[in-house]
């Protein structure tokens, strides 16, 4: 079945393709039938089965590898008691030749940057422990580092002895949160997917005094060693 490619998640190796039956199928990385990046929007030929795409394939270097084989066909031969001219070398798309994605980060500041980034809205996939803790550890150097330049700024403008006081202090600290509320919370659903529970078991943080200790046991909890209904095993985690 022809299909497109509706998001691909490379560093979790999981993502969607819309079928041309109006049906969306699941594919992981060890689906496709070459290692290669599947950016959004991509047509691919796949096998069905299950609501699971099989055995995907991109078939866009497919079609513009016909392209220049007829290209060539039809160019017109050098005339006769002329020098041949020189071809350009072919691009070879053979295995990951072609491949663009990028390597996956297995250091905690790695895994603290792209939360900011890359899954910055992202409550899909799987979020193994060191991707968790490497997150909430840069998270808290950066509060405490961007919390000293306010008191500093608020020191060095005398607000602590007027009624104005930390100002700078609570503005800083204030939109560091916000900025950081959706990765967080996503992180943390992430981390629950891990574990083949629902992100929705978030909610038990409203719990008073026993909600946040019931998240953090869920953070400690290992990654469930098999694939679940989020996404694959995160890369780099022993099976």
């Amino acid at each position: 079945m022809r299909g497109e490619v509706l998001h691909y998640d490379e560093d979790q190796g999981f993502g969607f393709i819309t079928g041309a039956d109006g049906n969306r199928y699941t594919f992981t990385r060890e689906n496709l039938r070459r290692q290669t990046a599947m950016p959004n929007g991509t047509v691919v030929e796949f096998q069905t089965g299950g609501g699971q795409a099989r055995d995907v394939f991109s078939i866009a270097g497919q079609t513009t590898a016909s392209s220049t084989v007829a290209a060539g066909m039809n160019a017109a031969p050098a005339p006769a008691g002329t020098a041949p001219t020189a071809r350009a070398p072919q691009a070879q798309h053979f295995g990951r030749s072609s491949e663009s994605a990028t390597a996956e980060p297995s250091d905690l500041w790695g895994y603290f940057w792209r939360g900011l980034t890359r899954n910055y809205f992202n409550f899909a996939g799987r979020a193994r422990r060191k991707e968790y803790w490497g997150y909430c550890l840069f998270w808290m150097v950066c509060l405490l580092i961007i919390g000293g330049i306010g008191i500093f700024t608020d020191i060095e403008m005398g607000n602590f002895d007027t009624d104005v006081s930390a100002v700078v202090t609570v503005g800083l600290c204030g939109t560091f949160l916000l900025a950081t509320l959706l990765p967080g919370l996503g992180m943390t659903v992430r981390r629950l997917h891990d574990i083949g529970l629902s992100g929705w078991l978030y909610l038990v943080i409203l719990i008073p005094s026993i909600g946040s200790l019931i998240i953090l046991v869920f953070a400690l909890i290992p990654t469930q060693a098999r694939e679940n209904q989020w996404g694959p095993v995160p890369a780099g985690v022993g099976i």
